[in-house]
This record gives C-alpha cells, sequence and structure tokens, in this order.
C-alpha cells in the first residue's frame, strides 16, 4: 500500500521546488527539495488524522523520488479508477504547493488534475459491479465507457464559473487559432490544460496556457531558451493551434485529434492500427487513464462555454 506522507512527497517532487535555470538545461537543488518535501510532512502532521500514519516508514529524497516514478506511470496507465486514490493525497498537497512562489507552477498544474481525480471516484461509483462468479473473487470493475464520461464532464461542468483569466485571453487568442486553421472555440483548451494560468507546469516539462513540451514547442517555431514563449499567451496559442491543426487533418476527426495532442499521436495511430478502429469510442478504455477522461471533458467545455459540439466543430461558423 502506498504511504500518504510518501505520496505527498511524490506530488511535490513532480515539479522540484528549486529548479535553476543552467543554459538549457535545469538542475535541481536537492537540498531545498528535502525541506520542501519536510514542510509537505509537517503540514500533513498538523492537519491530517494521525492515525492514518502509523505504518509510514521514513521519507527521504530517494523514496520521494521512486514515488514520482510510479505516480507517473500510473497517469499513463489504462485504469481509470486507480486514480481515484490519488484524491486526498493531492489535496492535502495542493495548500503546501500554494503556499510557495517556486512550486506555484506544479500548484497550477496540479489543481486543473484535481478534477480527474475526482472524476475516477465518481464514476467508480457510478459503473455497475463486475458479475462475481461462485468461487473467484471479484473482478475489477471495466473502464468506464465513453458515454458514462461523457454524461459525467456535462453534468460536473454545467454551472462551472468562468476562469479568471479566461475573460481577457480568449478574446485576445480566438483570432490566432482562426488565422492559423483551428477553430477559435478551441482556445477553451487552455482552460482544460492550465485553467487559464500561464504559469503552469506539469511534472513531465509541459508548460504554459497549452501544456506544450519544449520539443513540441520547437517543432511549431517558439523559442524556449534564453526566455520560454511556452508562457507567453499569444505564442503558445499559435503552436497549439498548428498542432491541432495538424492532428485533424491526421487523424480525421476531433476526439482523436484531441486524444493526440493529450496521449501523443504515436499512442493513438498504434491503437488505431491494432484494434482496426477509426473511432474514439473504439480505443477509449485503451488510452492512458487521463485521455480516456481528457477528450469528454473538452467536449463537455466547450459546450459550457460555447454551446458547440466536437462534431460542430468543423462545420462554417456563425459568428463567434
Amino acid at each position: 500500500m502506498r504511504t500518504l506522507r510518501t505520496l505527498l512527497a511524490a506530488l511535490l517532487t513532480l515539479g522540484p521546488p528549486a529548479l535553476h535555470a543552467r543554459n538549457t538545461e535545469w538542475e535541481l537543488d536537492t537540498n531545498a527539495l528535502q525541506q520542501a518535501l519536510e514542510s509537505i510532512a509537517a503540514w500533513a502532521d498538523e492537519h491530517l488524522d494521525q492515525s492514518v500514519f502509523d505504518h509510514f516508514g521514513t521519507l527521504d529524497v530517494d523514496k520521494a523520488n521512486a514515488m514520482l516514478r510510479e505516480l507517473t506511470e500510473r497517469l499513463q496507465e489504462e485504469y481509470v479508477f486507480d486514480l481515484a486514490a490519488l484524491r486526498a493525497v493531492a489535496m492535502a498537497a495542493l495548500p503546501v504547493l500554494e503556499a510557495s512562489e517556486d512550486t506555484l507552477p506544479l500548484a497550477a498544474w496540479l489543481r486543473t488534475r484535481l478534477d480527474y481525480l475526482e472524476a475516477a471516484e465518481a464514476l467508480r461509483r457510478l459503473t455497475p459491479p463486475p458479475t462475481v462468479r461462485p468461487g473467484e473473487p471479484p473482478p475489477r470493475p471495466p473502464n468506464p465507457p465513453p458515454s458514462l464520461e461523457r454524461k459525467y464532464w456535462r453534468q460536473r461542468l454545467a454551472q462551472r464559473p468562468l476562469p479568471p483569466a479566461a475573460a481577457e485571453l480568449v478574446p485576445k487568442l480566438k483570432p490566432i487559432f482562426a488565422r492559423h486553421g483551428a477553430p477559435p472555440q478551441l482556445v477553451w483548451l487552455a482552460e482544460v490544460e492550465s485553467g487559464f494560468n500561464r504559469r503552469a507546469r506539469s511534472p513531465a516539462g509541459a508548460a504554459g496556457l497549452f501544456q506544450l513540451m519544449p520539443a513540441t514547442a520547437r517543432q511549431y517555431g517558439l523559442r524556449t531558451w534564453p526566455w520560454d514563449q511556452r508562457y507567453q499567451p499569444e505564442p503558445s496559442a499559435r503552436a497549439a493551434a498548428q498542432m491541432l491543426r495538424h492532428l485533424r487533418a491526421q487523424f480525421g476527426n476531433w476526439p482523436l485529434a484531441l486524444a493526440a495532442y493529450n496521449a501523443g499521436p504515436g499512442r493513438v495511430q498504434r491503437l488505431l492500427q491494432q484494434h482496426r478502429a477509426r473511432t474514439f469510442d473504439a480505443i477509449a478504455p485503451r488510452l492512458p487513464a487521463e485521455t480516456q477522461m481528457y477528450v469528454p471533458r473538452v467536449e463537455a467545455t466547450l459546450l459550457r462555454r460555447e454551446n458547440v459540439t466536437l462534431d460542430q466543430l468543423d462545420r462554417p461558423a456563425t459568428g463567434s
């Protein structure tokens, strides 16, 4: 069983609190990391029920880094319901991450991912239990089907207020999307990716409103050094729009294009070929757990913000 305090540490190490730019590389200050890990443990001691710590071992940087690898793998695995176990840990870590200027970019990333952890638990409750055969242990429930996820996300986001920065950024970014061949409504991808927080940075190194990886940003003409244009709204919107346009051309529809944006085009293409499939729904249960929820979440966000569905994006615009 994963320990709560070690998981807290892992969430912090996903975005090291002391990263120093040195040319194009990043160097980890392990002393600052250890101090930050200790602050998380102290916060947990003060605010969480101590009975849950009875069996915990000693926290150190090596264990935190090992848990980082484990958590990263979990997010890329197929089983959605496994993410539910991380919800309480993530919520406990969030105020600690938000308390430090150094870890605010990670906190912004983590805040947008809390929805997935909460969704995993809610979807687990909504999924009928599998049939138990006499004399056999109960099997794990299958991943929720896309139809259930669409219904869940539409209900969850139906009353969600506008992100603070959206009112300023959306009117500026829509013309950029349109100019570079992507539906302007897709600027709302930034709500799903970063909550419109331009400082957001993921554990894997994706950054900015549209969470572009360094290589992807450079592929679409952005600089990542000496200053990183992924953190600038207009250049990052240009690169995201170009990428979305290319993925739509490659995969033929927006659900698959969005799945490729999140999971990578190579992974989506391999699944389509392996299963002789042509739709997102046909391969959804085999995609990474985050991606399985990402596409329905984007769909629900577009419906909430623009009253448009993915299959309407290719139709001639009537004004926006």
